[in-house]
């Protein structure tokens, strides 16, 4: 067990459970999961063991919870729970269940014997797990409700497809809970903060975003890919997208397979030979001849210099490609002044 705690806790639940019947004794081991294989059973299979129901389990596991609190040897381990109160004000004062059991203790055993601890003692208010948060527990109503309102507004502030590197994030986290107390105010306790909530995620990159973004959720080569380039910043070709992925995120990623990928997907434009782009860098899809069209029918007639200029800003091209599109005569035409226009 990790040294953040000073008392030990198997002994601790045999002191506060002596009380109780052997029916309620086997209630709370089982609910809780304080039996050798560290299971929590569920109120259904408990109730099948004795014959009873799972109302029953329910009424069974409140009144020996109620009995627990009420009992002299209960009241004796107060300093157990005045020393947990301070582990959880020392991590910030609401933490992910997880997060809190995880870091006071790897053995499973012993953090379910925690987790009894917190379900009973009158200073730990429980936050089941919903639609914005996971499973977490507080001892401060002032800290809970700001981290949660402050969380929800840094969700409500990016786009669908935003990535913030970490840095920032906790910065912007930090200014939106600047009238908290400053024990709390460090990167370490927003990081756990962070780690509360369902919406934000960080990606393999380190870069926060909606969890419902692709670029957040990496699911196969194409969104690897993406993040890949995303970090490059420059058009780069299918074989170098396939060998950034496997080297940075240790995945199998085959050059044809990255290939196939990237040209199905919308976020990618082919740029050149097997030189791809980011569509959201200004890069169109289409061929040559198209992009011709595109520039001339925004701009109106040009110059073959400007052309050539405009177009090689989008594609990887050799200008001879570029001039046997121009001198296409059913696509392109000069004009009376010798400049370019589109049939």
């Amino acid at each position: 067990m990790a040294n953040t705690v000073t008392f030990k806790p198997k002994q601790v639940t045999k002191r506060i459970l002596s009380n109780l019947t052997p029916r309620a004794y086997e209630v709370i081991t089982n609910r809780f999961g304080i039996t050798d294989d560290g299971e929590r059973k569920t109120l259904e299979a408990i109730g099948q063991k004795y014959g009873i129901t799972r109302e029953r389990v329910r009424q069974i596991e409140n009144s020996a919870l109620a009995l627990i609190r009420k009992s002299e040897a209960f009241k004796n381990e107060k300093a157990v729970f005045e020393e947990l109160k301070k582990l959880m004000h020392t991590m910030g004062a609401i933490v992910s269940e997880h997060d809190f059991l995880n870091t006071l203790s790897k053995d499973k055993v012993t953090q379910n014997n925690i987790h009894l601890y917190l379900t009973l003692g009158d200073d730990f208010i429980k936050h089941k797990e919903d639609h914005h948060f996971k499973t977490r527990w507080s001892v401060d109503s002032d800290v809970s409700n700001q981290i949660h309102k402050s969380l929800k507004s840094l969700y409500e502030g990016l786009t669908d497809d935003q990535l913030i590197p970490e840095s920032e994030l906790v910065a912007k986290f930090l200014d939106e809970v600047k009238s908290l107390s400053e024990q709390y105010k460090n990167e370490e306790i927003a990081k756990r903060w962070l780690s509360i909530s369902k919406t934000l995620s960080k990606n393999p990159l380190g870069e926060w975003g909606k969890t419902s973004s692709s670029s957040i959720k990496a699911r196969g080569v194409k969104d690897y890919a993406f993040l890949m380039m995303r970090k490059h910043g420059s058009p780069m070709h299918f074989r170098e997208v396939a060998k950034a992925v496997a080297n940075t995120f240790d995945k199998k990623c085959h050059t044809a397979t990255c290939h196939n990928e990237l040209i199905k997907d919308p976020r990618f434009v082919l740029v050149g030979r097997g030189i791809y782009a980011l569509s959201e860098w200004g890069y169109k899809s289409g061929v040559v001849r198209e992009v011709i069209k595109e520039l001339l029918k925004k701009n109106g007639p040009m110059t073959k210099d400007d052309i050539i200029d405009q177009v090689m800003k989008e594609r990887y091209l050799k200008k001879n490609t570029i001039l046997v599109n121009l001198q296409n005569t059913k696509y392109f035409k000069k004009n009376k002044t010798g400049l370019y226009t589109a049939c």
